[in-house]
């Protein structure tokens, strides 16, 4: 059985969780990380030396960074359309997932640690505008590429929609001020209505 360490609100073991869930992998998920700590034990750290979330264990295989993970379970596990067919569709659903790691999810960082992680007379209320305003311009470059289909690849989803689909989550939960962007609303009303999204994606932010 395939094993996920991380607490459940963490963004990058929403990646894993939802994408295990669409491929109905049988996982046992283990609460680490965050108030439930133990992810500073020589333990963990002997599996993953960043201290972070989440570490995924398939029998002797150890793997962390949440996109490398997420791309493991597509090639070993995975199956149409989450797992593109050809080197062509997996090399476009990488080139969205690293996009958003490049571009769209520091922005979306600075705002998710000043507006749910900070005390309000802590924040720094200039640097959530700057990043709002930057974040937007990147999820307006996302809205542009669903104008072609439903998905971010196309008219089914993929492992490009992981990465996003789980970050489009929190942009549209954080009180700020958002652009109209018609397709992306779409499309995260569409993701809404997967079973597997709102078991795994779709929570309170803490």
């Amino acid at each position: 059985m395939l094993k996920v360490l991380g607490r459940r609100t963490s963004v990058n073991v929403q990646k894993v969780m939802w994408l295990t869930a669409e491929l109905d992998l049988e996982v046992e998920r283990v609460d680490i990380g965050g108030p439930f700590g133990g992810n500073d034990t020589p333990e963990y750290l002997s599996k993953n030396p960043n201290g972070l979330v989440p570490t995924l264990e398939d029998g002797d295989v150890v793997l962390w960074e949440s996109h490398t993970i997420v791309r493991y379970l597509s090639e070993k596990y995975g199956r149409a359309p989450w797992s593109p067919e050809d080197a062509a569709g997996r090399a476009l659903a990488s080139q969205w997932m690293d996009w958003y790691l490049a571009q769209l999810h520091p922005p979306m960082t600075v705002i998710f640690w000043q507006l749910v992680r900070t005390a309000p007379e802590d924040r720094d209320m200039d640097a959530v505008h700057a990043a709002v305003e930057k974040a937007g311009k990147f999820w307006g470059l996302l809205d542009k590429q669903l104008g072609g289909g439903d998905y971010v690849t196309g008219k089914t989803p993929s492992l490009a929609d992981i990465p996003v689909g789980c970050a489009v989550s929190r942009w549209y939960a954080m009180d700020v001020e958002r652009p109209s962007l018609p397709n992306l609303k779409a499309w995260h009303e569409r993701l809404q209505e997967r079973p597997a999204y709102q078991g795994h994606v779709m929570m309170p932010l803490t």
